[in-house]
């Protein structure tokens, strides 16, 4: 032991998800969730479930797992909320979404069909190839956070939640930078009692779950907290927060293959990716404006990764693409194409071709998990603000503005295992192993 660790607050009580979207991401969740309680299913893919952190030196083979390492809350004590703008209770919504077969969602038919949604804050400005009618009212967007806030407040009296995490599951939004309205806190409380157009939908959820002290994570591309005046009111309530965009399919592989390729300094001359899908997230990203929001999330990685100012013969000049093609037949089962044209010694040619057909809800639900119980446990540990050691589970990870993200999918998990083993006062691990031959 290096130190007495963090002072961490016993997870007592009923922890609630509140979950905004409940499309085939959060069904997905919920229903694992439910399923694994039952002893239905296995929690994989979940780093909080079945993964282990190394402790001291490989000889000591101290690697117990990360949930009796640290007080995370169980999965027992999770309750959820959600709001979308559809009506459909989770069994129903889960059942049209077609992730899961019909066998396990009847088993599950009782939890599901209690969790029914709240009526959605919606703007279709911003997300602009759905409609809805489930849909809340206000005369301005400043009303509409109230309204959210006193719906939280509900559900917390309601079932006797101690502690609750709030999780943007929802589409992606049309690409929106930063403007004067988000520099400040006292400005963005203007801008939503001025309606101002460059406050969408997400914003107006993460101010809710702020002003009220509930962690907040962003899971889509969107903008929303990674603006000043959001780190201002995480800061002012000691709120942790985290985003941007779930790093489940392609963007997974790139984040595995791309630090291979600098630490064996294997040149990159292009990089072509496409994604073909069916789901709700697709047919969003359809609309240009929310591609774009999305194409920005997914190509600054390789960016980060491979730094070309460090390694300019190597990678100054790739070309790199990514497409996402709406095809309905695919649903939700994503399928991603990957054309890597590198060079190596003496810069003869070689090329590397991925095809992942991949669930991108199977892929996501696990995140959700984690994220949610990761939030909370830095809730309790005091830790507020930009959670930068959960940037494991972003495409896009938020960060102060004068860093530049980790992308490296490797250096993130380490960044995740030293910050759990300094909450608990255990040595870093750095993997120099000089010591064992001294």
């Amino acid at each position: 032991m290096v130190g007495k660790g963090i002072e961490i607050a016993a997870p007592k009580g009923k922890l609630g998800v509140l979950l905004v979207g409940l499309g085939a991401v959060s069904t997905t969740f919920v229903a694992g969730v439910e399923a694994i309680k039952k002893g239905l299913g296995e929690p994989v893919g979940s780093l909080t479930q079945m993964g282990t952190v190394r402790l001291g030196k490989r000889t000591e083979r101290k690697t117990p797992k990360i949930l009796d390492f640290v007080p995370l809350a169980s999965i027992d004590d999770l309750v959820f909320a959600a709001w979308d703008l559809f009506s459909d209770d989770a069994y129903t919504s889960a059942v049209k979404g077609g992730v899961l077969e019909a066998g396990l969602l009847d088993q599950l038919k009782g939890e599901l069909e209690n969790v029914r949604p709240m009526k959605a804050i919606f703007d279709r400005r911003y997300v602009k190839r759905l409609d809805g009618t489930h849909v809340k009212k206000g005369d301005t967007k400043w009303e509409l956070a109230e309204q959210l806030i006193e719906e939280i407040q509900q559900f917390e009296k309601d079932k006797s939640v101690s502690r609750m995490v709030m999780i943007w599951c929802g589409s992606t939004e049309i690409f929106i930078r930063a403007g004067e309205v988000h520099q400040s806190l006292a400005k963005l409380e203007e801008g939503l009692k001025n309606n101002h157009e460059d406050i969408p939908s997400s914003m107006i959820y993460a101010y809710a779950a702020l002003r009220l002290g509930i962690p907040f994570a962003n899971g889509a591309p969107n903008l929303t907290v990674d603006v000043p005046a959001f780190h201002e009111l995480a800061e002012k309530n000691h709120v942790p927060v985290c985003g941007k965009d779930f790093k489940t399919g392609q963007t997974l592989i790139k984040t595995m293959i791309a630090p291979g390729l600098k630490a064996r300094l294997l040149g990159l001359s292009g990089w072509f990716s496409t994604n073909i899908l069916g789901n709700r997230d697709g047919e969003v990203l359809d609309d240009p404006d929310s591609f774009r929001t999305k194409e920005e999330s997914k190509l600054s990685v390789l960016e980060h990764i491979l730094q070309p100012d460090v390694y300019p013969e190597l990678y100054s000049d790739f070309y790199h693409k990514v497409r996402i093609n709406y095809y309905p037949p695919r649903k939700d089962n994503k399928e991603g194409w990957d054309n890597l044209d590198i060079f190596g010694w003496l810069g003869y040619p070689m090329q590397i071709k991925i095809n992942f057909l991949c669930r991108d809800s199977i892929l996501a639900a696990p995140l959700v998990l984690d994220l949610v119980l990761f939030l909370d446990l830095a809730k309790r540990a005091g830790m507020y603000g930009l959670q930068e050691w959960l940037s494991f589970y972003f495409k896009s990870p938020m960060t102060l503005p004068d860093l530049y993200p980790e992308h490296d999918l490797f250096i993130q998990l380490m960044k995740l295992t030293n910050t759990l083993r300094y909450m608990r006062g255990e040595e870093q691990i750095t993997h120099l192993g000089l010591d064992y031959y001294q």
